[in-house]
This record gives structure tokens, C-alpha cells and sequence, in this order.
């Protein structure tokens, strides 16, 4: 009697974790599909979010391709990065790619970019102020004509009225 206790036990322990393992995995699939690089990260903690997820999904026996991997990452890069997902889609064979080729080809071009990003800031925070004082210039002075338009055109339409009045 004790030993079919300690066996149901043991199918009961077995089946719970079989149930927790799969609502894991599956959480895990569909975190993994959703992936997507956030607007504030860089490419290392970009990948570092993504490899903790990789790493659990083949800790509980998923196989997941290299390509797949390399395909997945590429397109998880925001809109931003698309010149360069072009670049590396039509120049390298992504079936052949590997992901650590491609994380240094990514990091290499955010390290490159990072002094043009700066320069780019400087110069839209400089131009900024000037394209707004112009624009408000643009919109006052757009303003004033349409006003004086219809100045005028009271103007006028007073002049008929005093003209065609009967005491004239």
C-alpha cells in the first residue's frame, strides 16, 4: 500500500511538472516571438534580453537554428536600423550567418553611429530654435496678409456702401 502511494505520488509530481514545463515553454515561444528591440536600448542589452530567453528555450529542449536566431534579430531592430538590415539582407547570406558575425556587424555600426547621432542632435537642437522663430515669423506674416486681405476688402466694401447711400 505505501509503495502505490509513493508511485501515484511520483505520477502525480510528474504530470504537474510535465503541465508547468509546456506553460513555460510556451510562454517562453511567445515572449520569443514578440521580441522586438526597445527604442532606448543598445544593441548589447538588446541581445543580452535576447539570449536569456534563447537560453531558456533550449534549457527546456528547444531547437532553434542558428538562421532562425540570425533572421529573428535582424528583424527585431526598430525602423531606425533598417538601412543597415537592408545592407546586411542583400550582402550576406543569412543562412550562413552567424549570430556572433552579425552582433559585432551591429555593434560595429552602432559604435560608428553614435558620433553622427550626436553631431545630428547638435544640429537639429541649433536649427531648431532658428526653423521655429521662422515658422512662427512665416505664420504671423501669413496671418497679417490674410488680415489686411480682408481689411481691403471692408475697406471697400464701406466705400461702395457710402458712395451708393442716398445723401451722396
Amino acid at each position: 500500500m505505501e509503495l502505490n502511494c509513493k508511485a501515484l505520488h511520483i505520477l502525480f509530481c510528474t504530470l504537474g511538472t510535465n503541465d508547468v514545463k509546456e506553460t513555460k515553454i510556451g510562454l517562453l515561444n511567445l515572449e520569443y516571438e514578440n521580441f522586438k528591440m526597445d527604442p532606448n536600448e543598445d544593441i548589447k542589452g538588446m541581445f543580452n534580453r535576447f539570449s536569456i530567453i534563447v537560453n531558456q528555450l533550449k534549457g527546456f529542449g528547444e531547437e532553434i537554428s542558428e538562421g532562425k536566431l540570425v533572421r529573428k534579430l535582424i528583424y527585431s531592430l526598430p525602423e531606425s536600423w533598417d538601412s543597415k538590415k537592408m545592407t546586411i539582407i542583400e550582402a550576406k547570406d543569412l543562412k550562413k550567418l552567424k549570430l556572433d558575425e552579425l552582433i559585432g556587424s551591429l555593434l560595429t555600426h552602432e559604435l560608428m553611429s553614435i558620433p553622427l547621432k550626436r553631431e545630428n542632435e547638435k544640429i537639429i537642437k541649433e536649427q531648431g530654435v532658428d526653423v521655429n522663430i521662422i515658422a512662427l515669423k512665416s505664420s504671423k506674416c501669413k496671418y497679417e496678409d490674410s488680415s489686411m486681405e480682408e481689411s481691403s476688402e471692408e475697406d471697400e466694401e464701406m466705400a461702395y456702401l457710402f458712395k451708393t447711400s442716398p445723401g451722396s
